[in-house]
């Protein structure tokens, strides 16, 4: 197991040479989505033929309300399998990298592969950890969705595991 650092925007060729298993520690911008989200971003693509977050990192997280004073609320990833019916269309359509928890069906695992993505997994009730990570956010699509907004958040170090490769 190695230690990488790595910076976004991700390419292919920052990912190279990644293996499973291997910790990051991840610095740059990546946009927090959930169910909601992807529903709504799915459904745009299909009538402009434009995903939002082409070539972006997208956290399956959505924020807990901050409390005065700090930049972002407890902030720890969800369940990724929610996200496997949209695996492929966002793959397929420039949106290969993404962070979540637990397992992926075989459908999300061929996707990632094909589309020379990652998905990372973070830790399951670390979410008091990982904002101590972000050092900015703000609500970018979807504001109506509350917690289930798309956020922008700029973080330094954010630990996560290389799942698939």
């Amino acid at each position: 197991m190695n230690t990488v650092r790595l910076h976004t925007p991700l390419t292919e060729e920052s990912i190279k040479g990644l293996q499973k298993g291997d910790c990051v520690l991840l610095s740059g911008t990546i946009y927090t989505a959930r169910d909601a989200a992807h529903k709504r971003m799915a459904e745009s693509f299909l009538s402009t033929g434009v995903l939002p977050l082409c070539g972006k990192v997208i956290y399956y997280a959505g924020p807990c309300p901050k409390r005065p004073g700090e930049v972002i609320g407890s902030v720890g990833p969800t369940t990724s399998y929610r996200m496997d019916d949209y695996a492929e269309l966002f793959c397929k359509n420039g949106c290969p990298y993404s962070i979540g928890k637990g397992k992926r069906d075989d459908r999300a695992i061929k996707a990632i592969r094909a589309s020379h993505g990652v998905h990372f997994d973070a830790i399951g009730g670390a979410g008091a950890y990982y904002k101590s990570c972000v050092k900015s956010a703000k609500a970018v699509l979807y504001p109506d969705l509350g917690a289930e907004a798309v956020y922008e958040l700029e973080v330094v170090d954010f630990p996560v595991v290389v799942h698939i490769i």
